[in-house]
């Protein structure tokens, strides 16, 4: 069973919240490509730079990331859930009247720029300048909340009520949990022994199609996702890392990378064709950045879920065997620039050739 109703489950006032979260995490889509992408390569290059491009098998399920974190890369952790989150998830994701997004709050925040002009009403995604709040709080320590807002008299707003935002779930906490879901534990993360807790806490992180040894914002990324499983409504965390020079998004659907990806003219010359695009076309629409003899685009991987990291069809507990894949490559596309309207994602197969 999905911790989350499908669209043909819900009432029809549900399911227009569905579609209004979804077409605004369409847009926050777009704006944090900018930010987490796009941007950072400005940021490499006007440091002078070369940009660490991210290599076809860092995108390979299991694939082992070269452990430099890259300065100029844009970091940063934001959690957007379709309802708002009861208080009584508060032990384990710490928001709380004085992190709230309000004036007072953010000014005693040293690290932001003054926000003499700050209006209250920037915080709702519908906002004209809710980016350029969100540009400011994006660089801050911890996570960003983006929840239903449960005071507005409107119907179905959004705001960013949170920041410094920190997750404090156990990592035992949430692979035991992973494990329970799946049926490889009945109840207790150490009932089969030492060694095969082990082996479920390294499967929690292939779960989220990452390597064990990752930093702090990835790993709380991922104990998010596990545990806004308990509040019945989609949720999605999106993390910037500066490792994998990459932005991960982790939704109901489960996990995508996007990253920046090179391409010689040749190469962009053979792609425009197979999909009966002229090279003009295809540069002005699909290239963010254009080089000698070359372009630079988004690149999206998207993983799917094997049988043995899904919940059994019978229900019934069963073995782990850790040697066997969890994730598959489900989809690669090259994505069109952020706010094209027009052009959809080119199907691209990379990773394995």
């Amino acid at each position: 069973m999905a911790f989350w109703r499908v669209r043909e489950e819900l009432s029809q006032a549900y399911r227009l919240r569905r579609s209004y979260y979804e077409l605004l995490r369409d847009e926050l889509d777009q704006h944090l490509i900018q930010y987490a992408l796009i941007d950072s390569f400005h940021n490499f290059r006007s440091k002078k730079i070369p940009y660490p491009f991210v290599e076809k098998r860092e995108l390979k399920p299991r694939a082992r990331i070269p452990g430099i974190e890259y300065e100029c890369q844009n970091t940063f952790l934001l959690i957007f859930v379709e309802d708002t989150i009861p208080d009584i998830y508060k032990k384990y994701i710490r928001f709380f009247d004085e992190n709230k997004t309000t004036k007072v709050n953010l000014l005693r925040c040293h690290a932001l720029p003054l926000l003499s002009k700050f209006n209250r009403n920037q915080k709702y995604l519908e906002s004209a300048h809710f980016n350029d709040l969100l540009k400011m709080l994006l660089p801050i320590d911890y996570a960003l909340l983006i929840q239903k807002d449960p005071v507005s008299k409107a119907k179905n707003r959004y705001t960013l009520s949170h920041f410094h935002v920190r997750i404090d779930w156990p990592i035992l906490d949430a692979a035991e949990d992973m494990a329970g879901h799946l049926r490889y534990i009945s109840k207790d993360l150490y009932e089969k022994g030492d060694k095969y807790a082990e082996d479920i806490q390294k499967k929690f992180f292939e779960y989220y199609c990452q390597p064990l040894m990752i930093g702090g914002r990835r790993t709380a990324a991922i104990v998010a996702s596990q545990y806004l499983k308990k509040i019945p409504c989609i949720s999605t965390v999106y993390v910037g890392s500066s490792e994998t020079r990459a932005l991960i998004r982790i939704s109901e659907r489960g996990v995508t990378k996007l990253v920046l990806m090179k391409f010689s003219d040749h190469e962009i010359d053979q792609i425009a064709e197979a999909n009966l695009l002229s090279p003009r076309t295809f540069r002005k629409h699909y290239v963010v950045v254009r080089q000698k003899k070359s372009g630079i685009c988004i690149f999206q991987a998207t993983y799917g879920f094997t049988n043995l990291s899904r919940p059994p069809d019978d229900g019934k507990l069963r073995e782990l065997n850790p040697d066997l894949y969890w994730l598959t490559v489900s989809g690669q596309h090259v994505l069109p620039k952020p706010h094209i309207w027009k052009y959809p994602p080119i199907p691209l197969n990379v990773i394995y050739t």
